[in-house]
């Protein structure tokens, strides 16, 4: 299962090849993003409070473009009688 903070291999499309971390997931689209994978051009307007501009951040994948990659180690049964 994919969570939050787990180490990911993107399978498809534009970022095909490419390593990252999860960052935050969106269980009912089946969706997820991934630090600086898909990026995407987010243009903001100027208010008063804010400064406008055009800012690059992160979008969603789905969940069955990712593949985890082996970070965590597996337990022996040996190891977790002890």
């Amino acid at each position: 299962m994919i969570k939050k903070g787990l180490k990911v291999k993107i399978l498809t499309g534009k970022d095909k090849t490419k390593e990252g971390e999860v960052i935050e997931i969106d269980r009912a689209n089946n969706r997820a993003k991934v630090k600086d994978i898909n990026m995407i051009k987010k243009h903001v307007k100027t208010t008063k409070e804010k400064k406008g501009g055009i800012f690059s951040k992160e979008n969603f994948i789905h969940m069955s473009n990712l593949r985890l990659l082996d970070g965590q180690k597996k337990i022996k049964k040996t190891e977790a009688k002890k």
